[in-house]
């Protein structure tokens, strides 16, 4: 558990969602593909380390490799690290089929993304869905891979773990702070199948209430790039978390007007704000003055679903992972944090 009062968050099961199939084909209803969670990790399984989005140095991901060994795990790195065209790790060709032969080999339990950036969505769609039918996985990374949690949400269902990646665990354990740690550790926990417990402290611009439902989102401008399209996620009466870094002020309003207008916004069972470093409008005549409170206040007015701010995820030190695609409970309230799992 962390943080000391105000909103909570916790774990339970999941649930399916509707889905067309790999390849933007349609699929059979969701209730002809009974698909499984992924089985929690055990000491010796394996876990697939690729790059599918930026381009990370393989000694750039010693500490995360030697991490996951000290818990047990095995790790299979992937041919395209390493290899580089521009900005991204490999040209898109041998992404793809590094991502694909990762989804594709049974004896790899997750597959951890090494890092973010851009880069998934030219990829997304040439994917085949369907060995997680049958061999259903643990999909790991967010920022730019929240392009894949979107996906899989929308054509499978199937949960993922929208957390840290290679690029984001501390070089030296031993020196590294203390919410760096919790944030690491959360990894395990949810790779485990551990019950995970979040209290953030209360924020004056919450708005109090309780709401049950699947959690989905992730990174704001990558679900704004996918509106409209196969991979896009329905939000009705779910859980929705999100976070951005960099941004101007000016651009957040506009992209939450654009979540507004595609409806996502409208029947939520709660909206989670986590980290958004928003950057000033510098030389703009005339500076856009609302802040990310007022920003989203506004576009959720109309709504009676609670609203929690400053929540520990995002592109921060204090990223907590968070299992997309399974079911929560938020409560947010300015007494005593209560926390519920579904």
């Amino acid at each position: 558990m962390i943080g000391v009062g105000g909103a909570a968050i916790g774990l339970g099961s999941s649930s399916m969602a509707a889905s067309a199939g790999p390849n933007g084909k349609a699929d059979a209803a969701p209730s002809a593909w009974p698909i499984p969670n992924p089985a929690p990790l055990r000491a010796g399984d394996t876990i697939g380390l690729t790059s599918p989005s930026g381009f990370l140095l393989p000694e750039e991901m010693g500490p995360a490799i030697k991490i996951l060994q000290d818990w047990g795990f095995k790790v299979k790195i992937g041919n395209a690290v390493g290899k580089r065209d521009g900005t991204f790790g490999g040209t898109d060709a041998e992404r793809l089929a590094d991502f694909q032969a990762m989804l594709d080999d049974e004896s790899i339990k997750a597959v951890l993304c090494v890092r973010g950036g851009y880069g998934f969505v030219r990829i997304i769609d040439q994917l085949s869905l369907e060995k997680l039918r049958t061999n259903p996985k643990w999909l790991i990374g967010f920022s730019d891979i929240t392009t894949l949690h979107s996906h899989i949400h929308a054509k499978l269902g199937m949960p993922t773990i929208h957390s840290k990646m290679c690029g984001g665990f501390p070089a030296d354990v031993a020196k590294a702070s203390a919410i760096e740690i919790e944030s690491m550790q959360s990894i395990r926990k949810a790779l485990t199948g551990q019950v995970i417990e979040y209290t953030v402290p209360w924020n004056e611009h919450n708005r109090d209430g309780s709401g049950s439902g699947v959690v989905v989102g992730g990174n704001l401008r990558t679900l704004e790039t996918l509106a409209g399209t196969a991979s896009q996620m329905n939000t009705d009466g779910k859980i929705l978390f999100l976070e951005d870094v960099g941004e101007y002020t000016y651009s957040v309003d506009r992209m939450f007007w654009n979540m507004k207008r595609t409806g996502m916004l409208s029947k939520l069972a709660g909206l989670i704000i986590g980290g958004f470093d928003i950057k000033a409008d510098d030389g703009n005549d005339l500076p856009f003055e609302m802040d990310i409170y007022k920003i989203v206040l506004e576009k959720v007015q109309e709504y009676r679903y609670p609203v929690c701010f400053e929540f520990p995820v995002g592109h921060q030190a204090f990223n907590m992972a968070i299992k997309c695609g399974v079911a929560h409970q938020l409560m947010v309230s300015a007494g005593v944090p209560l926390f519920r799992q579904v």
